[in-house]
């Protein structure tokens, strides 16, 4: 373990870079600790070492993922999350518990969030659908991040047609969250749930649109028609009192 720790450490210090440190530190609204390493570069990493890592037993890889989100570097999260797309092969049920421990310890970002939450959580809860109940709890936590990753983590799984109701009651829960990170979340996944089900996203934005916030139902309208998204967009007048 310690030794494909170190590999990965040692060739994200070879390629860092100040200047992409600071463009993408940019992305972010609070500090975020970088390498300054491109992203097709860390993916390269990531692809390189899965090769070696996906021989290695489940507790030993959930181990080098654990020692890679809890340093606290950008780069370091995303290389185990990349490797996430290949953990469905062997996840089971009770891994669950796992990933939403990373959730609530490790996740301070967006780019973290969404990159542990669109493949491990994704894939888990597919493969066992009944796992969702966890996103209601985690749509109700006081951590904006876990709130974020209870609208995120069904994305992938709306592509595919998965949740459109479970999806809808956690928007529910979410609709008048104060942030945007969150707000943004919430929207994409009503975009990605438009794909299958488009007229029932805009029956839900034009129901809830005089209290919505407009940064969610601009995410959630962007795949529908012009007159469709002019339609959601359009205020409704104020009822003037008698």
């Amino acid at each position: 373990m310690d030794e494909i720790i170190q590999t990965i450490r040692e060739e994200l210090e070879r390629l860092a870079d100040p200047t992409v440190r600071e463009r993408e530190q940019r992305f972010f609204k609070e500090p975020v600790e970088l390498y300054g390493v491109k992203a097709n570069l860390v993916t390269k990493i990531a692809n390189a070492t899965w090769k070696r890592v996906k021989a290695y037993d489940k507790p030993e890889i959930f181990a080098i993922c654990e020692e890679l989100y809890s340093s606290g570097k950008l780069e370091e999260a995303s290389i185990a999350s990349k490797w996430g797309q290949g953990f469905d092969a062997f996840t089971e049920k009770r891994d669950m518990e796992r990933y939403l421990s990373w959730i609530h310890q490790y996740v301070t970002n967006w780019a973290t969030c969404d990159g542990l939450c669109n493949h491990a959580v994704g894939d888990i809860l597919m493969k066992y659908p009944e796992l969702v109940a966890h996103m209601y709890e985690l749509a109700k936590s006081e951590n904006r991040w876990a709130r974020r990753a209870g609208a995120v983590s069904l994305i992938l799984p709306a592509r595919k047609g998965y949740f459109e109701k479970e999806a809808f009651e956690i928007c529910d829960i979410l609709l008048h969250d104060p942030e945007d990170l969150v707000q943004k979340g919430y929207g994409w996944l009503l975009k990605e749930v438009s794909r299958l089900h488009g007229r029932e996203v805009l029956d839900y934005v034009q129901k809830r649109k005089r209290t919505m916030p407009r940064t969610a139902l601009r995410y959630a309208i962007e795949l529908m028609p012009e007159a469709d998204r002019k339609a959601a967009m359009a205020k409704e007048p104020v009822e003037k009192s008698r």
